[in-house]
């Protein structure tokens, strides 16, 4: 009399468990995407190091001591395309 309640939560259970799958399925895409993008923070990262080296030196008190101290997130980033601004205010001329 009462079967016809019992296919209705199968269903639902088969539907529940497939919601679930893809929860745990999103999660890892997630999670590989969080840690591609850390390698390419990394590397950009790098890549700033590199090019601040290049445009200050690698004698410089900005380039090295300045920022050796701080942490990856509190460093200056260099965003000018005019070589001749500074990190100190200062241009090259000066």
């Amino acid at each position: 009399m009462f079967g016809f309640f019992q296919a209705g939560r199968n269903g639902h259970l088969r539907r529940v468990m497939t919601l679930l799958e893809e929860a745990h399925m999103a999660r890892i895409e997630h999670q590989a995407a969080a840690e591609h993008h850390g390698a390419l923070a990394r590397m950009y990262a790098e890549r700033a190091k590199r090019l601040e080296r290049e445009v200050y030196g690698p004698g410089s008190a900005s380039a090295e001591g300045g920022a050796a101290h701080k942490s990856a997130d509190d460093k200056q980033v260099v965003y000018a395309l005019d070589a001749s601004r500074r990190l100190d205010g200062q241009s090259k001329s000066s």
